[in-house]
């Protein structure tokens, strides 16, 4: 649903050329074509364990509801799909490992890694084999620098921009904000939400961080509570929310709480508790319950397969399964060049979004706010 202030517009454009990429084969994970095997193998990296797990649990389980979609109504140009994943602990050196893995199996396209660093790490690498990339959550600006990646999601400097504005358009004034300094998708969106913040004349009451891994949030939250802060951002990832929350509380902080797209996952951080988060709102793609008919059936095929209600992480990779499809189809074979040159030629209509892509791998698509409701996502 678009409505007036609650909808955040988002217009990505840009144009460059596809360049060539010297020394790779035309053909894919270097197995021979897919055309040839009948089977287009897609491969996946994302953590399957550890803390950053939600998102890569999510990220496989709404890709292999696109595959199974798309194999039951007979595959794309004569070929069957095959998702491959690889688990990368949220690790950079391990989803490295992971994709090549991955290329050792033959894989034909990449969808991965499911977040900024590893994904950035990998494009490193998949530039030399010139294979498409598409991250379906990888935000940081630099997941998208190699001319053979792409992203489903948005920009960390776009969130931290459109949350500035959506709050100061809620006429608040001086926000507090609480970020992970080592985390590039933290700072990212710490640092275009204060400049954009700044320009827009609201003033910064507090600004303070933390380093991936800590658990105790009360000496920021003590400075906070003194701050005169009208309100408190946390461009950061669920598993930080849901202790901020919980210990929010314990030290008198009762303050309206904003956040961006890492934040799916927190109402399942807390077990659906979400009595000290209730009324929190966050930049989103995607809302589960959504009346839209395509989000209605990926969510129905989805919760049929999985017994779960699908995140925007699992919405992003079912969308980035169908933006493969149709990069096959308007390329018309499988070779690395085809497929990439055919991403920027292509509209998908998904269930993040109708989205068209520009040369710079970005996405040009709409964005939506949630709110935290009695334990459950809701779309505004």
């Amino acid at each position: 649903m678009k409505v007036s202030k609650k909808i955040l517009a988002l217009a990505l454009a840009g144009f460059m050329t596809v360049p060539f990429f010297a020394g790779c084969s035309s053909e894919n994970g270097g197995s021979g074509s897919a055309e040839a095997s009948g089977t287009f193998k897609i491969g996946g990296i994302g953590p399957l364990t550890g803390d950053a797990a939600s998102y890569g649990i999510s990220v496989k389980q709404g890709a292999q509801v696109a595959v199974d979609e798309i194999n039951a109504a007979g595959g794309v140009n004569g070929m069957k799909l095959e998702l491959i994943f690889e688990d990368d602990e949220c690790n950079e050196e391990k989803s490295v490992s992971a994709y090549n893995k991955l290329m050792d199996n033959g894989i034909n396209a990449l969808l991965g890694s499911v977040t900024s660093g590893c994904s950035i790490a990998v494009s490193e690498e998949s530039v030399n084999d010139g294979i498409l990339q598409l991250t379906p959550s990888g935000s940081a600006m630099d997941c998208t620098k190699q001319a053979n990646s792409f992203r489903i999601c948005f920009t960390d400097p776009l969130q931290g921009e459109l949350m500035a504005q959506y709050i100061a358009d809620q006429g608040l004034k001086s926000p507090a904000i609480i970020y992970d300094i080592a985390s590039d998708y933290s700072k990212g969106i710490h640092d275009a939400f204060v400049a954009k913040a700044q320009a827009l004349g609201m003033t910064i009451a507090a600004d303070e961080s933390f380093t991936g891994g800590d658990v105790d949030f009360k000496t920021q939250l003590t400075k906070i509570k003194s701050s005169g802060a009208d309100c408190l951002f946390l461009p950061i990832y669920y598993t930080e929310v849901g202790y901020i929350s919980e210990q929010a509380s314990t030290v008198g902080v009762s303050l309206p709480y904003f956040g961006c797209d890492g934040w799916d996952g927190v109402i399942k951080q807390l077990d659906g508790n979400t009595a000290n988060i209730e009324g929190a709102i966050f930049l989103t793609p995607f809302v589960a319950n959504s009346s839209n008919e395509k989000v209605k059936a990926f969510v129905s095929a989805y919760e049929a397969a999985y017994g779960s209600t699908p995140d925007q992480f699992a919405a992003d990779a079912y969308d980035g399964v169908y933006v493969i499809k149709a990069a096959i189809e308007k390329a018309g074979d499988t070779s690395n060049e085809a497929l990439i040159a055919a991403m920027t030629q292509i509209t998908v209509d998904g269930v993040t979004g109708s989205m068209s892509f520009t040369a710079e791998g970005e996405p040009n698509k709409s964005a939506m706010v949630a709110v935290i409701e009695n334990g459950e996502y809701i779309g505004k």
